[in-house]
């Protein structure tokens, strides 16, 4: 079985919502390798339709070894209303999110990867599926917005690595306890 690992880029404050308004400034040579590393340690990327619309438009017109990376790895669109994918490599899942993540995730192969945490996050990780979380802390507090986490979501973590980058970005690891 393989391991589901959400990333997720963080405000001092708690806010995750666009993170290309406030996040580009902080993601140097460093941040880039870090992500490229993630990714190419990954058989796929899992995202929902608000994180591909964003990404679809942006990364394949960009270049660098982060953008060919992103642009060739598999990625798994889940979305209800999403009626196709134009961005490289992609399929959308139209079916029930929990019992198609689930059935991604006990296949054999590499870790899957997802980046944010919008409400395919939040749905994975109320069901159990996220095995690791792992949350870039920017030091930057920008006062509203879109938080991380909404009122009554719950999750016990536990601390497995911290990791402070050049940029003063702390990437703190976590992965879910046992109940």
């Amino acid at each position: 079985m393989r391991k589901i690992i959400e990333s997720t880029l963080v405000s001092l404050d708690g806010v995750a919502g666009d993170p290309h308004l406030w996040a580009n400034d902080y993601f140097d040579e460093e941040a880039q390798a870090r992500a490229r590393d993630h990714l190419l340690a990954s058989d796929a990327m899992l995202m929902g339709r608000r994180t591909y619309e964003r990404f679809a438009a942006a990364w394949p017109s960009l270049t660098g070894e982060y953008a060919k990376t992103i642009n060739a790895v598999r990625k798994y669109v889940f979305s209800s209303t999403l009626a196709s994918a134009d961005w490289e490599n992609t399929t959308v899942i139209r079916g029930d999110v929990v019992a198609e993540a689930a059935g991604l995730r006990q296949q054999d192969g590499p870790d899957l990867i997802m980046y944010g945490h919008g409400p395919l996050g939040r749905t994975l990780l109320e069901h159990r599926l996220l095995d690791e979380v792992h949350l870039a802390v920017h030091p930057l507090v920008l006062g509203g917005g879109s938080r991380l986490f909404h009122d009554g979501e719950q999750a016990a973590l536990e601390l497995t690595a911290v990791r402070t980058l050049r940029t003063g970005v702390v990437v703190l690891s976590y992965r879910p306890t046992a109940d």
